[in-house]
């Protein structure tokens, strides 16, 4: 009890001294996180806005097969990136193996599913509220998605939260393609993992506290656009 108190004491203190270790981990982990959930809005947002939006042969079996990639398993994915990078592989002559490039890749491949699945099924409720009106307009379907985006943006922000919350947790993809190479591409979870496999549970724990810090600012900040998107929704009502 005492040698866990001990390294609780070491871990806050860690933190607030501004351990530059500690912190080069966590600066990486959200610059990999933060480019890796912009990509997958830049590709899913349009993506799952068009799928609401679109009707074309084979849309539900696109649709189902997009629900289905949101649970892709992490090891899966990160073992399909390292072949793809890998020098045998058909983007081995970019070497981005074991570069934190090589993590955003992995992390969009896992969060572009999540940000298009959830923008479809908000795009759609509203499309079909505004059906009408859009008709009334003349507004086709496709000029339709950047307005439908554009009203969605509250519960869109909380799609990106989501995913954003997917890829900081992110361990096994990672580790896989990033190699865990300290100083270039160890992040907060790889990072927790070696260091409670080496015994060093002070540096665990502090990263492992600033991670639940960051996932409950992420969850409380979805449900302080959920409860504001609800307001707006009843006050246009």
């Amino acid at each position: 009890m005492q040698n866990f108190a001990s390294e609780i004491s070491a871990a806050l203190l860690l933190i607030l001294k501004g351990d530059a270790e500690l912190w080069a981990i966590v600066l990486l982990s959200l610059r990999v996180s933060l480019l890796a959930v912009l990509i997958s809005a830049m590709i899913g947002m349009p993506l799952g806005a068009a799928l609401a939006v679109g009707r074309f042969r084979g849309r539900r079996a696109v649709i189902v097969l997009l629900n289905a990639l949101m649970g892709l398993p992490p090891v899966v994915v990160g073992l399909l990136v390292y072949l793809m990078l890998s020098r045998s592989g058909p983007l081995g002559v970019l070497q981005l193996l074991y570069t934190p490039t090589a993590m955003i890749i992995a992390q969009v491949v896992l969060v572009t599913p999540i940000v298009a699945a959830l923008t479809r099924q908000v795009v759609e409720m509203l499309a079909e509220e505004y059906s009408e009106q859009l008709r009334s307009l003349g507004v086709s379907c496709l000029a339709s998605v950047p307005v439908l985006l554009w009203d969605a943006r509250l519960a869109l922000v909380t799609a990106l939260l989501a995913g954003f919350g997917r890829a900081i947790a992110e361990v096994g993809a990672v580790i896989i393609v990033g190699g865990n190479i300290n100083h270039v591409t160890r992040v907060m979870t790889t990072t927790i993992a070696l260091e409670t496999s080496k015994g060093n549970l002070a540096l665990a724990l502090a990263l492992g506290a600033i991670l639940i810090g960051i996932a409950v600012a992420v969850n409380a900040l979805v449900s302080l656009l959920s409860l504001r998107a609800e307001q707006e929704g009843l006050s246009h009502a």
